[in-house]
């Protein structure tokens, strides 16, 4: 139980945003920021990278985590998705600190892994969701929305994913390890990009995942600069979650809201920074 004092000093806890020092994604993070202000003015939302966490990031002796002389309760990670983010072993130290503190990490490094491509691959194996979830029930109803997913390790498995996808390229989607738009391969780049690495350790690095084709219709994507026309779109919709928790513990588990965006149906890509996508709203009818 903490005293009064020690309590006293958690309230003055700060969130901090983790960005890069080029961030290109401020004003959505602004939006965060305002919407913590809504449920505690007193709060302090400050932007630190990981080489600030190198350079001042400490951890006392009950992992508490501080840069400078502010305890950080929460770190809400904006940066570090992507292997040119870790430009050397200072940033990798920053995170390192991070993840060996007691503060919220959004994501902390299970996380962030367990929504990796392999991790998803691995998911998908007959007999794997059954270490996880007791209920029959459950499990058929996620496997019903799963895509096929093949690895590509060299062996037998391997092999036979790839002459299928250098066969049938069309059906397929090519992706490496990586977040973010821009990383995935289509079409003939399946073929050409499996034909060469063939015996590669290099394909170890992707995974093959069946095609979604998904249901089509008109509308127009409004963006600055561009004139409307109508065209064939499809959308995608995720839904955000809130999770809280230990390694014996669930705290909190919950969906908490959603993003949808919208493309044009023969774009391959959907990123709506890189401006392939934008951000739309579903209407919901019966």
């Amino acid at each position: 139980m903490p005293t009064s004092n020690s309590y006293n000093f958690m309230q003055k806890a700060v969130i901090i945003i983790l960005v890069s020092d080029n961030e290109r994604n401020s004003f959505d993070q602004r939006w965060v920021e305002f919407k913590i202000y809504e449920q505690n003015p007193t709060v302090r939302v400050l932007r630190r990278t990981y080489l600030d966490f190198h350079q001042h990031g400490r951890l006392d002796n009950e992992n508490k985590l501080f840069i400078g002389e502010e305890e950080v309760a929460v770190v809400y990670m904006r940066d570090g998705y992507d292997p040119d983010q870790y430009a050397s072993d200072k940033e990798w130290n920053g995170r390192l600190t991070i993840e060996m503190s007691a503060a919220i990490k959004c994501p902390c490094i299970q996380y962030q892994l367990m929504g990796s491509k392999k991790v998803q691959q691995e998911l998908a194996r007959p007999g794997v969701l059954e270490k996880f979830i007791s209920s029959r029930h459950s499990i058929d109803m996620l496997r019903a929305t799963f895509a096929d997913l093949y690895s590509l390790d060299l062996g037998p498995e391997g092999d036979k994913a790839v002459e299928m996808a250098i066969v049938s390229p069309e059906k397929f989607v090519l992706k490496p390890q990586r977040e973010g738009g821009g990383n995935n391969l289509y079409n003939t780049e399946i073929a050409k990009f499996l034909s060469e690495h063939k015996s590669s350790k290099e394909r170890n690095a992707y995974i093959l995942m069946e095609r979604i084709f998904p249901w089509q219709q008109r509308n127009y994507l409004v963006k600055s600069g561009v004139p409307f026309v109508l065209s064939n779109v499809v959308s995608e919709i995720g839904v955000y979650g809130i999770y809280i928790g230990t390694a014996a513990e669930e705290i909190e588990n919950f969906e908490c809201g959603h993003m949808m965006r919208t493309k044009i149906s023969d774009t391959d890509e959907g990123g709506v920074v890189a401006g392939f996508a934008v951000l739309d709203t579903p209407f919901l009818y019966e």
